[in-house]
């Protein structure tokens, strides 16, 4: 009920406007702004990737772009957390209006196009945290950066963020970015992920650890690419695949005056499309191979669904906006024991 009040509120304001102010408010006070919502954290501790996860629920990135708001999720139950996406350079991201709800299909558009302060940025952001949980870094490319030239961004992102992550994820899915999903190509992908295979082994030697590596990709690749991203995977010593990123098909919306808006539509109409994706990567991947679920998860039962699917792993976003932060225990319990 608390949460359906100050969701209406917000939802008074234009979306990203509404996106601002939350943040703001769980990085200025973030006992104060999470109190009201923070229930007990749901214990269900699974080991995945040489890590302890408090529980099976995390949050996703785009949501905490730049790290600010780090013991906010700590308070709100999040098993784990991924910031980012962050890229080398400081970018402002597509021009605005760039963020659109959908609430009658739970559900969001966006094209914000990696609006970020910068790695360094992240970096300092986590320094100075007291967060202790798992922390996920996602690494991109600047907008500006040629595609044949990714790897460079990738790897100079990998050199800053290794020390600080507990995992890093590599996102090529993201539709908001020129040509960035072309790296999911095999050729390409065979390229980056070799490039990125060889720093982490450089940074692990003179690190003493080798922090695990994760590949986000989209749900709109066909069966081709989804074997070419398993073999390459396992190729390179990938550790994970999460699946996935937003869909720039507009699923179950068809005639709606936001159709046309571009951009990456994520919430409930997502669900059957990522799910469908996941469970094609878990019948190539085997079982002894982490799969990270996320996208139209908006009650608890979809959590499962994702689980079913063949996640062992989930995060939320969208469903996050909609439900509130009681989402956050309702899919740790329906996944806990799992």
């Amino acid at each position: 009920m608390l949460y359906r009040l100050a969701r209406g509120a917000l939802f008074q304001l234009d979306a990203e406007t509404a996106h601002e102010l939350t943040l703001d408010s769980f990085r200025c006070f973030p006992r104060l702004a999470t109190a009201p919502f923070a229930g007990r954290a749901v214990d269900d501790p699974v080991e995945l990737l040489g890590l302890h996860f408090r529980n099976r629920v995390g949050l996703a990135a785009g949501l905490d772009k730049n790290g600010e708001c780090l013991e906010a999720w700590a308070r709100l139950g999040f098993g784990f957390v991924e910031i980012g996406t962050v890229t080398p350079r400081p970018q402002p991201g597509n021009p605005r209006p760039r963020m659109f709800r959908v609430p009658e299909h739970r559900a969001l558009i966006n094209r914000l196009g990696f609006n970020n302060k910068g790695v360094d940025h992240l970096v300092e952001r986590v320094r100075e945290s007291h967060y202790r949980g798992v922390l996920g870094i996602n690494i991109g490319k600047n907008a500006d950066t040629p595609i044949e030239r990714a790897a460079d961004d990738y790897v100079t992102c990998l050199r800053k963020v290794h020390a600080h992550a507990s995992y890093v994820t590599v996102n090529i899915s993201s539709p908001n970015t020129r040509n960035l999903r072309d790296l999911q190509d095999e050729a390409r992908l065979e390229q980056l992920l070799g490039a990125l295979a060889l720093a982490r082994d450089e940074i692990a030697q003179r690190q003493g650890r080798r922090a695990p590596m994760l590949v986000k990709i989209a749900p709109d690749i066909g069966e081709a690419q989804l074997d070419a991203i398993a073999v390459a995977a396992r190729r390179h010593g990938v550790d994970g695949l999460i699946a996935t990123n937003t869909t720039i098909t507009r699923p179950g919306l068809d005639g709606h005056a936001l159709a046309s808006e571009a951009g990456g539509l994520s919430g409930a109409p997502l669900q059957p499309l990522a799910d469908a994706t996941l469970a094609g990567l878990r019948a190539r991947v085997g079982d002894d191979f982490v799969l990270v679920g996320v996208g139209g998860i908006v009650e608890a039962a979809h959590a499962k669904a994702k689980r079913d699917a063949g996640a062992d792993l989930v995060q939320i976003y969208s469903g996050f906006i909609y439900a509130g932060p009681g989402l956050i225990g309702a899919c740790a319990r329906a996944l806990a024991g799992n």
